[in-house]
């Protein structure tokens, strides 16, 4: 069943911003060009090679924070490296592709300690997902709040990425689940982009009154991020190739499963740009001042978009799939994920910092 939560303050023990950003938002300033770089144009330094399928990049000042999809995040500082656990009222579910997954941080983490985090678990026999807020208090991370429950969830289908957008807000991909209809179903969190407030409630101007609902006929978004102009742009998994980058409208529908790719269908949206036969198994994207950068796990690299010519180009692969990709002034930072979510063990895993050689 699902449930729209919202948390009473005393449960917080902190009050919620209501229109404050943090980098998860995926707006960076970059002062140069990335659109023309090879491989060969960086300096990659390994800043660790002790991750365990890492899923999001967030840094607050000097502090590196990853998900890791088993359960525990990752904080690294001045060389160090500390693994929590993180500490959840449902018992956390790590199987296939679902596990812990997207991460928001807000602006005033270092003081605040309030980090928004998506994760599985169990309702009865199916996988579920849910969106918390928690706390870092110096030791543990812990949780203090629910914001989304109840959104349905699959062995490698259950998106997972969240951002606080330019409005404050909290958005959220979740993933198709293989069911045919709920991705068209506003009734359904599946298959969704999904836009809360910071405390769980509805947002009056959301497009669908009384749902979460931002947009819908996504198949496994991935990928969120805003340009300058706050335009929203989702990276998400096609089916057989067939990748999509769609520019986010509120209320729209996306297609999937009834249209992908060049199809066409009264009341769907075209993508703003899809890989054809190729695929990409597109993940992290974010803005390097007016150029998108995407993470690939299938095609292995990280990829720039031309909007003009609405063409990716590889800008940079180490021959890893690559999950996430955080943009810190004139560098990068990219995360691997070697292991396939269908396969099993552990998964060897970097994070590496890219900066420009001129």
């Amino acid at each position: 069943m699902t449930r729209i939560l919202c948390v009473p303050l005393f449960l917080l023990m902190a009050a919620v911003p209501t229109a404050r950003a943090s980098d998860a938002g995926r707006i960076a300033a970059f002062d140069g060009t990335i659109a023309g770089r090879t491989t060969a144009d960086w300096s990659v330094v390994v800043v660790s090679d002790e991750l365990d399928y890492p899923w999001q990049i967030a840094r607050s000042e000097g502090q590196f924070i990853l998900t890791e999809k088993a359960g525990n995040i990752v904080v690294l500082e001045r060389g160090r490296m500390r693994r929590y656990r993180l500490e959840t009222s449902q018992p956390l579910t790590d199987e296939g592709g679902s596990g812990l997954l997207g991460m928001a941080l807000l602006k005033d983490f270092r003081e605040s300690g309030i980090v928004y985090l998506f994760h599985s678990y169990r309702s009865g026999s199916d996988l579920s997902n849910r969106v918390i807020r928690a706390r870092f208090d110096g030791t543990s991370w812990r949780e203090i709040g629910i914001l989304v429950e109840g959104i349905p969830g699959h062995r490698l289908y259950n998106g997972g990425r969240i951002a606080i957008g330019p409005d404050g807000h909290l958005y959220v991909t979740t993933g198709w689940t293989e069911n045919r209809e709920w991705p068209q179903r506003v009734d359904s969190l599946a298959g969704k982009i999904l836009r809360v407030t910071l405390d769980g409630r509805v947002p009056e101007d959301n497009p669908f009154k009384g749902s979460p609902v931002y947009s819908l006929g996504h198949r496994n978004p991935q990928g969120l991020a805003w340009n300058a102009a706050g335009e929203l742009f989702v990276a998400e998994h096609g089916q057989t190739a067939l990748d999509e980058v769609n520019l986010i409208r509120p209320g729209a529908n996306y297609g999937w499963p009834a249209v992908s790719g060049d199809e066409t269908r009264r009341g769907t949206e075209p993508p703003f740009l899809h890989s054809g036969r190729a695929t990409w198994a597109p993940s992290g994207i974010a803005f390097a001042g007016s150029e998108l950068l995407m993470t690939a796990l299938q095609a292995r690299g990280l990829h720039v978009l031309d909007g003009k010519s609405k063409r990716l180009s590889l800008v940079f692969t180490s021959n890893e799939r690559l999950r996430d990709v955080h943009v810190s002034g004139q560098d990068l930072y990219v995360i691997t994920t070697s292991r396939s979510p269908r396969a099993e063990g552990p998964s060897r895993d970097r994070l590496l910092r890219l900066s420009p050689r001129s």
